[in-house]
């Protein structure tokens, strides 16, 4: 449970605005206008700082509580600008399209694809394949999980496959992603866009009905945080 102990407005206020901002391409001054005409009166700033600060706590909860996924994944990087430098944004979905986790990273390597891998085996279990682009940095992170899992004793590597036409699903999905960002111009700080993006993330992921899908992608929203 998210706990919104000190905050000076009703927990479902705070999430509906929360939501409206990570799902629909709105500014703060924007939403600020849009939270006046339903009576609650907040400032753009204070919009901001509740998405910076319960954004990434939905996200922490999604993760754990998101449905079961298929074991054959694609995983790709999209491109985010922050403080005018571009930083990585590290998705992936299984053959299906459900979204199996992401994570926003200043460098785009080893070091970074292997933190990466690891998050996404603890969250998802074991895949039997990932798709990957043919990017080194990713093809070294995977193997060093390999390497990782033999020194566990598990007898079976994760088959790696680096076919660009199997990755659509994954690069289509990033256009929900684009679209959401592109009207912000970029993030001022990396945690700003770190806690924004997963908001982001997990908005689209009640779209695809991932959590509770007979409840609407706002309610599924509010339910994470219960």
């Amino acid at each position: 449970m998210i706990s919104f102990k000190g905050a000076q407005y009703p927990k479902n206020v705070i999430l509906f605005a929360v939501f409206f901002y990570v799902r629909y391409g709105v500014s703060y001054r924007e939403l600020e206008e849009i939270m006046h005409e339903r009576g609650v009166a907040v400032d753009h700033t204070t919009l901001n700082c509740w998405v910076t600060r319960y954004a990434g706590a939905i996200a922490e909860a999604a993760r754990r509580r998101k449905g079961p996924c298929d074991r054959s994944w694609r995983m790709d990087e999209n491109y985010i600008k922050v403080k005018g430098n571009w930083v990585y944004l590290y998705r992936a979905v299984d053959k299906h399209g459900k979204t199996l986790d992401f994570m926003l990273s200043q460098r785009r390597n080893k070091p970074a694809a292997t933190k990466f891998f690891a998050r996404m085996l603890e969250f998802n279990g074991l895949p039997r394949k990932i798709v990957i682009d043919k990017s080194g940095a990713n093809t070294a992170g995977l193997k060093a999980i390999n390497k990782m899992l033999k020194g566990f004793g598990c007898p079976v590597p994760i088959e790696m496959v680096r076919r660009k036409y199997l990755n659509n699903i994954v690069e289509q999905d990033h256009r929900f992603i684009k679209r959401r960002t592109r009207p912000m111009l970029g993030f001022k700080s990396f945690a700003s866009a770190s806690a924004t993006l997963a908001g982001i993330e997990v908005a689209h992921m009640t779209r695809k009905g991932q959590f509770t899908p007979r409840l609407c992608p706002s309610r599924q929203f509010s339910e994470l945080a219960i």
